[in-house]
């Protein structure tokens, strides 16, 4: 093993922030290009820092206000900077997490500024959620299903840590 520090031209150390920058998304583009709705999986990054976390708000609100659909998988427990759960902190302020099932599926209706919410808690099954396309028009995201593909695909030698 060498001892002294490698010596590079450039030297990029990741901190706890580096976290929200990773892709954790799916646009979904009209046939133009433009950009209709964004499936959001919120991540530990995202709550890490109180600047990740208005960075994210920001992002998520400043989409909803252009026109883009927004369906937002929260499956972290709230926080010191959301104790009412994401959607009361992207949405509505008087919005309260209930206690038994602190994770939050919101899916929002740009056009029709509807926000439509469920919560649930670990263990339970994930309800399927709309993402619009355009007001009132939507398709239905099976998260459940996607995650049990999702967990089947995952390989054998990591589920064991996930599971101890």
């Amino acid at each position: 093993m060498a001892e002294p520090p490698i010596r590079t031209r450039v030297l990029k150390k990741l901190d706890a922030d580096a976290y929200a920058e990773k892709k954790n998304l799916i646009a979904v583009r009209h046939r133009h290009g433009d950009i209709v709705a964004i499936i959001e999986i919120v991540s530990p990054g995202n709550k890490g820092s109180k600047q990740e976390f208005r960075r994210f708000v920001e992002k998520t609100s400043d989409l909803i206000a252009v026109g883009v659909h927004v369906l937002v998988v929260d499956l972290f427990p709230p926080t010191a900077r959301d104790p009412n759960g994401i959607h009361a902190a992207l949405w509505d302020e008087d919005y309260e997490c209930p206690g038994d099932k602190p994770l939050t599926l919101a899916s929002y209706d740009a056009e029709d500024k509807a926000g439509y919410v469920e919560s649930v808690a670990v263990g339970d099954t994930m309800p399927a959620m709309p993402i619009f396309l355009r007001q009132q028009h939507y398709v239905s995201v099976p998260l459940d299903e996607t995650y049990g593909v999702a967990w089947e695909k995952f390989p054998r030698q990591l589920k064991g840590l996930l599971e101890a």
